[in-house]
């Protein structure tokens, strides 16, 4: 198993994200939140209260 490292910083509603694979970057709140990973996909994602969510994948990139 290999090492791992990440460290997430917030401004308000935005937030970055450093990783071992590169940075990212999300805005939004708990309810709604767009995502870039560091490998370049983008993600929605939007959470109701009762443990309801929905998450769609809405850029490319390309998975390792």
């Amino acid at each position: 198993m290999g090492w791992g490292y990440r460290k997430s910083m917030k401004f308000g509603p935005f937030r970055l994200n450093l990783s071992r694979s590169g940075v990212g970057h999300s805005w939004g709140n708990r309810a709604f939140r767009v995502t870039k990973t560091a490998d370049g996909r983008r993600t929605l994602s939007v959470n109701l209260p009762g443990g309801f969510h929905w998450r769609k994948t809405i850029g490319g990139g390309a998975r390792r």
